[in-house]
């Protein structure tokens, strides 16, 4: 699925904002493929690029890149897969074995990893929100390039083996396995949040 996209603007390059409806309608009927319907083509590594390139084109307080991602395909993802299964079965947790049926079915995942920077004027805080912005952009990215995603964060997010079995490094935390494929059938609507329930304005 080749997406023709222009070149990344040069820095300082003036950026006119322009309406785009087309991603208003995206956006109003947007909705996340079952990572267990997700199969094969997957985003290969022209799309990936693209993709990854415009997770990153997020709000990001002091340009510090607080985050990076981790290509989890293949014989790869088939090792790193089974590596946590080990780590759950020698706890004698067959549930959690299971649970990594999300991560085994689709034929390419992403992991963003939130990565702050210590020391930075930054709050850590803002840091992570980043990362969560960047994980929004490349799922929508991917929904928008004709590809099912899934933004997944199971046991393995969060727990330390895993982690160390991903690599992660001191002060750093999964943010999602964004998992991607070709949806073997379209996603059905789900129900939605009531606007009157969640909005109020400030009044003094």
């Amino acid at each position: 699925m080749p997406v023709a996209l222009p070149p990344p603007p040069e820095f300082g390059e003036p950026l006119p904002l322009d309406p785009a409806p087309e991603v208003l309608r995206f956006l109003a009927r947007r909705r996340s493929a079952s990572a267990l319907t997700l199969t094969a083509p997957a985003p290969g590594p022209e799309d990936l690029d693209q993709l990854l390139r415009l997770a990153t084109r997020v709000p990001d307080h002091g340009k510090l890149a607080p985050w990076r991602f981790v290509v989890l395909e293949g014989e790869g993802k088939a090792r790193f897969a089974a590596r946590l299964e080990a780590v759950a079965l020698a706890r004698g947790d067959d549930q959690a074995a299971a649970k990594l049926g999300k991560l085994k079915v689709p034929p390419l995942a992403v992991a963003v990893i939130a990565s702050p920077k210590p020391g930075a004027a930054i709050p850590a805080w803002e840091q992570e929100l980043s990362a969560g912005a960047v994980c929004a952009t490349l799922l929508y990215a991917a929904l928008a390039m004709g590809y099912g995603a899934n933004w997944i964060t199971d046991w393995y997010a969060y727990d330390a083996e895993a982690g160390a079995v991903l690599g992660l490094k001191d002060g750093e935390r999964v943010a999602a396995f964004m998992m991607l494929g070709t949806p073997r059938e379209p996603p059905l609507e789900r129900e939605r949040p009531q606007l009157p329930a969640l909005v109020s304005r400030w009044n003094g």
